[in-house]
């Protein structure tokens, strides 16, 4: 039985990439990690994981792209905003029986694959608390309206950015078909913060996987995971959540920008640079507002 991390990157997200791998090689030097190409410009990132980490590239690269096209095209190919997103869809098809795929706006604090563990018992996996938010950023209001989903199943919403399942269980019809009833039906979901590929997995895994468990409902004291998060406290190179009194097992930057001055940056610094001299950063520009006649006659607008 195989197991492995699959990520997806490109050029512009190498310094990403590189503290992601500097996390999971500091507590796991031999889970073999597999990079799928967000687009055609990844060879220089590919290069850099491949000498410094033993990061391989997808094996069936005309698959990627055969699946990413069909997927393209049943919506249109305007349609959502970070189309490339829905190329970790070939998780499915690759070399490990199991798989965990992650962001590259993450790092670790953990053995992070040994989570697999709970394959004893179930089919697919999340760790996050992207549910106790309601359904926005996946769902709208009508699949609750028409019955699509039941409130019970709709509290197994999770964020794409940290998933893991078995090779096999979803088929690249399985995902033609989702994508087509997804397609007939747009007015299922949110895609009102330009999500991508967060409403349709979600969709195709509470359709297709019965056996699916968040790993945060294990006991009521799970660490948080979002970096929108304020109250973790570091602790060297790692943060605890005070609520739970555990360390965090990853941090995950959605929705914010990775750069000085954002929340946690260093600890993202602390991964990107590891074993490197860390370089000297200006700290980030205050953000403009507009004065308070510009807000009222913008509300006025409104």
């Amino acid at each position: 039985m195989s197991r492995g991390i699959y990520i997806t990157a490109n050029d512009k997200v190498a310094d990403h990439a590189i503290a992601l791998l500097n996390s999971i090689r500091a507590y796991d030097q031999e889970t073999p990690v597999v990079l799928i190409p967000y687009d055609e410009n990844y060879h220089e990132v590919a290069g850099i994981l491949k000498s410094r980490f033993n990061v391989t590239v997808y094996k069936d690269l005309e698959f990627i792209d055969r699946l990413s096209k069909r997927l393209h095209s049943t919506f249109g190919d305007e349609f959502f905003a970070r189309p490339n997103q829905f190329r970790k869809q070939a998780c499915w098809f690759g070399e490990f029986d199991e798989f965990l795929y992650i962001d590259t706006d993450i790092v670790v604090f953990e053995q992070i694959i040994d989570n697999l563990n709970h394959f004893d018992k179930y089919d697919f996996l999340s760790c996050d608390y992207q549910h106790r938010g309601g359904i926005k950023n996946v769902f709208s209001q009508t699949v609750i309206n028409e019955n699509v989903f039941t409130l019970d199943e709709l509290k197994d919403i999770f964020n794409g950015g940290w998933w893991a399942s078995k090779k096999g269980l979803i088929s690249e019809q399985d995902i033609y078909a989702t994508f087509a009833e997804c397609a007939a039906h747009p007015q299922y979901f949110d895609f009102t913060q330009k999500t991508s590929d967060q409403p349709i997995i979600n969709y195709m895994i509470l359709k297709r996987i019965q056996k699916r468990f968040n790993l945060v409902n294990l006991d009521d004291k799970v660490p948080g995971s979002w970096a929108g998060s304020t109250h973790f406290i570091r602790e060297g190179n790692v943060l605890f959540d005070p609520s739970s009194d555990r360390p965090l097992q990853y941090l995950h930057w959605a929705g914010i920008r990775i750069e000085p001055g954002c929340a946690y940056w260093d600890i993202w610094a602390h991964y990107r640079y590891f074993g490197e001299t860390m370089p000297t950063f200006e700290p980030a520009e205050p953000k403009k507002t507009d004065s308070k006649i510009k807000q009222l006659m913008n509300l006025i607008k409104n």
